[in-house]
């Protein structure tokens, strides 16, 4: 009953606010000894957004999923609670620290996320636009790469600069793939899925109809060669291959997109100097040579030692050194809560994104028509896969690469993108109950 999920939600926000509310004032007690009621208040503030939407969805869309909102509103909370414990051990106060500029970017990520549910009353409506996202994820894409226009931070050449303002297009690149994807492969399932000649007992598609992978595998190692970013031609390739397997049912192009794949990073990892520093950090980080090497494992290391002084329970919030750690609130986020909340807290952290995907994947799975069923699985997986590939980089059980945390790392482009998502799927729930069911 639509009233139910919504006071269900009403609780579990309830909930959700009092953990962020908690650990803000946590940290601040264990960082400084003392709690700034203006930061609290700004927090405050992003309750009344999060409430804000709650409302939005009880007029809009009364039927959508009651969990979804919850966790990504802990996931926020509590990545703002570590960047700002990581000011105060920086000495950073007001505007000019991270925290606060994270406190604005989620509002904007809210405030869009609410503009999402209202305006996109039914999910096919985005079907049409197929060529429009395809466009705009192309461009999206490639913008980095235009002179004077992209900005290198770190190595990789993922950000666009204008005046002091910084932004990664390849988060929004994303969705607009995803629903491209899907709407393409609605168009062309049965010639991929029902044609092609067999191979030990594997049917195997036709030349003709590699054109989609070998375009998507192409731009992959795009990204990958000119914008020196192993992880996000990883996540493209990997949200279209997954897509392209529940279109069709069929194994083959799992075995075709894998290989590619692993093919291409074979070759990067011997010609690409800095995707083979990815690969000997990762293989041998504790060697003197590769630790103090430029792009070494120093980092990765750095933060080993962190989920280790952490142990199972953790040191506490605000009582931890995740300063000692490079990039501690972006890419080493993980690291960082880890080292103050321990294992237990990290799986708690997982335990929520892998109920946020197991949620979308439901979502998805539910549709009836077959454009839904793939942008709620290929939307949720992205999330999942993205969280694979960050925390797994950073626990060293795959390469190190440069992404991002979802709705826990600095970064306002990565948050906008995520609420988005999030946003995306409430709309699917709520349309996938809303419609006629049939009986049989």
């Amino acid at each position: 009953m639509p009233a139910r999920l919504r006071n269900l939600e009403l609780v579990l926000l309830l909930v959700a606010c009092a953990i962020n509310g908690a650990a803000m004032a946590l940290v601040q007690l264990g960082a400084v000894g003392s709690i700034d009621t203006s930061v609290i208040a700004l927090g405050g503030g992003l309750a009344v957004l999060v409430f804000a939407m709650h409302i939005a969805l009880r007029i809009v869309a009364p039927q959508a999923d009651p969990f979804i909102l919850p966790i990504v509103t802990v996931l926020n909370g509590l990545g703002i609670a570590m960047i700002y414990r990581l000011d105060l051990a920086d000495g950073v106060s007001g505007w000019e620290s991270a925290g606060v500029r994270q406190i604005a970017w989620s509002a904007l990520a809210i405030a869009i996320a609410i503009g999402v549910v209202v305006v996109i009353r039914n999910h096919r409506v985005l079907q049409r636009y197929r060529y429009i996202a395809m466009f705009a994820g192309i461009v999206l894409l490639l913008l980095p790469m235009l002179p004077g226009l992209g900005h290198r931070v770190y190595g990789a050449q993922v950000w666009i600069k204008l005046g002091g303002f910084t932004f990664q297009p390849g988060e929004l690149a994303k969705i607009a793939l995803a629903i491209f994807f899907a709407a393409y492969l609605v168009d062309s399932r049965d010639s991929l899925s029902m044609v092609g000649k067999k191979f030990l007992g594997i049917r195997f598609p036709r030349a003709r109809d590699l054109g989609p992978i070998l375009v998507i595998w192409a731009a992959a190692m795009v990204v990958l060669i000119f914008q020196r970013d192993l992880g996000t031609s990883l996540l493209y390739f990997g949200m279209f291959l997954v897509m392209i397997y529940v279109a069709t049912g069929r194994a083959s192009w799992v075995f075709l997109g894998l290989g590619l794949f692993l093919g291409g990073a074979v070759v990067a990892g011997t010609t690409l100097g800095y995707v083979e520093g990815r690969f000997r950090g990762w293989l041998d980080p504790f060697n003197p040579e590769v630790y103090e090497a430029v792009g070494g494992s120093y980092q990765l290391v750095q933060g080993l030692f962190g989920i280790a002084n952490g142990g199972l329970i953790g040191t506490g919030l605000g009582l931890g050194r995740p300063d000692l750690i490079p990039l501690a609130n972006s890419d080493y986020i993980v690291a960082s809560l880890t080292e103050e909340l321990g294992l237990a807290g990290l799986f708690v952290i997982l335990c929520l994104y892998l109920l946020f995907v197991s949620r979308g994947f439901r979502i998805g799975f539910s549709a009836q028509d077959d454009f839904g069923r793939l942008l709620g699985v290929g939307l949720s997986f992205v999330v999942a896969l993205q969280v694979f590939i960050v925390i797994g980089g950073v626990t060293r059980v795959i390469p190190l690469t440069g992404l991002t945390t979802p709705f826990l790392a600095a970064g306002g482009s990565s948050l906008v993108a995520n609420w988005i998502i999030a946003a995306l799927l409430l709309r699917l729930s709520d349309t996938i109950r809303s419609q006629p069911r049939l009986v049989v």
